[in-house]
């Protein structure tokens, strides 16, 4: 490996690892991957330059945003000698989507060291929602989970529990959805442990002058745009929905895409549709999805480097992806969309979603049919077989939090509102076309984010 890629590798992500400020607390950065080679394989999703990391290196630009630290909150030098100091009241934890920020002393001096406490910034759903499983439907607001932009704090006797329950019972849940919801829910424990508690130093505003962090979100960008003329975007439908999403479509982000192709069970030359000669399935489309892998690569120009497969009912800003794929090279197998998980307990796998959008690199394509892995049936689930398949392949699944499965209701206005995202996905009970111009069109803000922004990668 040379020089340069030794570098890229370094700063992509920092090693997973811990450092303790002051004497009561303990910071972790976790779920980091280091990745060697070209700076682009491991990109930020929804990117934004991270803070220095363990080790006095500065982390990769990651997540919809950057979490920012106060000097004033440095109560001691990050090189400060742990020799000597007192075993630590908190672990503060921060994923490789947000960078460091340290918890005040404010919030130590709340927390009783012996006692399980649990802290961060509080997220509520304002209603029931599918991603959740329509958990605490009679009143959902009442059940808190942590925002990550914020970062999130145990204290150690609660860390200690969770270590023993891990180690002695299995985690139950088949899929993972929400990592934040599922975990204030292993912790919650149905009442045996302890709810989030909401502290105000946990902030992705700078409104407040008690706020540890802060959290700032810009449209990722590694460089110029991928042209559009690289993207071909194919959007799956059936014959029953082509008079009611495909007018959507076309009335609302379709026209921003240089290459689009709509699959169907029916061809219809107004559209106009391709028969791909897959049957329609009710569930699944597994036998429909593979068709258009298949045609993509054997029939597509070399020179479009990315497919995107979208429903009939996904909205989509083709723009921000372009900004978004900046940060990917698409030489490498690249599988990204939002990721669930299935069995991940268990020796399971990670899939992309489909709803929000499935993104795939040509190269991701090749190396995915060239191998044996294909649908046991037509309505197998395309996205979890796909999961399984890259999996098998050695192939990771990319997340990216810009990418939603559901629709904006369906999320806490408070996420929502450090993100710039990408995608949402249904139509039940709202205006789509209100939804993409409220949530994705083009803004003169993402065209100055585009003309003025820097590669970060020139800082490095």
């Amino acid at each position: 490996m040379s020089e340069g890629q030794k570098r890229a590798s370094e700063v992509r992500c920092p090693e997973e690892g811990a450092v303790r400020l002051g004497s009561r607390t303990t910071y972790i950065r976790g779920g980091c991957e280091r990745t060697p080679g070209r700076s682009r394989s491991r990109p930020p999703e929804g990117a934004a330059r991270a803070g220095a990391a363990p080790g006095g290196r500065r982390g990769a630009r990651e997540g919809s945003g950057a979490q920012g630290v106060r000097a004033a909150r440095l109560r001691e030098g990050r090189g400060a000698s742990v020799a000597g100091m007192r075993p630590p009241a908190l672990l503060a934890l921060f994923s490789c989507s947000a960078a460091f920020a340290l918890v005040s002393e404010e919030i130590k001096e709340k927390v009783t060291p012996s006692q399980e406490w649990f802290l961060g910034k509080a997220l509520y759903d304002e209603e029931s929602t599918i991603i959740h499983h329509y958990a605490f439907s009679e009143n959902p607001t009442v059940f808190k989970y942590p925002d990550f932009a914020a970062g999130w704090a145990l204290s150690i006797p609660l860390v200690s529990k969770l270590t023993k329950k891990l180690k002695s019972e299995p985690l139950k849940s088949d899929f993972t959805i929400d990592l934040k919801h599922e975990i204030a829910l292993y912790i919650w424990d149905k009442g045996g442990g302890p709810a989030l508690t909401p502290v105000p130093e946990f902030c992705t505003e700078d409104s407040d002058p008690l706020c540890a962090t802060t959290f700032h979100s810009f449209l990722p960008l590694c460089g110029m745009p991928v042209k559009k003329e690289e993207i071909f975007v194919a959007v799956k439908t059936c014959r029953k929905f082509h008079a009611d999403r495909i007018p959507i479509v076309k009335k609302t982000w379709a026209a921003q895409a240089s290459h689009i192709e709509y699959y169907s069970d029916y061809a219809e030359t107004s559209i106009p549709t391709v028969d791909l000669g897959i049957p329609n399935t009710d569930r699944g489309h597994c036998g429909k999805t593979f068709a258009i892998l298949e045609r993509f690569l054997n029939h597509s120009h070399d020179k479009i480097a990315w497919l995107v497969i979208v429903d009939d009912d996904t909205l989509i800003s083709i723009s921000r992806l372009r900004h978004l794929l900046s940060c990917y090279d698409s030489s490498d197998p690249v599988f990204l969309g939002e990721r669930y998980g299935y069995g991940l307990g268990t020796g399971g796998y990670s899939y992309v979603t489909g709803g929000g959008g499935m993104v795939f690199s040509r190269e991701a394509i090749r190396r995915l049919l060239a191998s044996n892995c294909r649908c046991y049936s037509n309505d197998a689930p395309d996205d979890m077989v796909l999961g399984m398949c890259f999996s098998g392949l050695g192939i990771p699944v990319t997340h990216s939090p810009l990418f939603h499965q559901a629709r904006p209701v369906d999320y806490p206005k408070d996420y929502l509102s450090h993100q710039i995202p990408v995608s949402f996905h249904k139509h039940w009970h709202i205006d789509p076309v209100k939804v993409y111009l409220t949530w994705l069109a083009p803004s003169e803000e993402d065209q100055a984010t585009q003309e003025t922004q820097k590669d970060p990668r020139e800082e490095l």
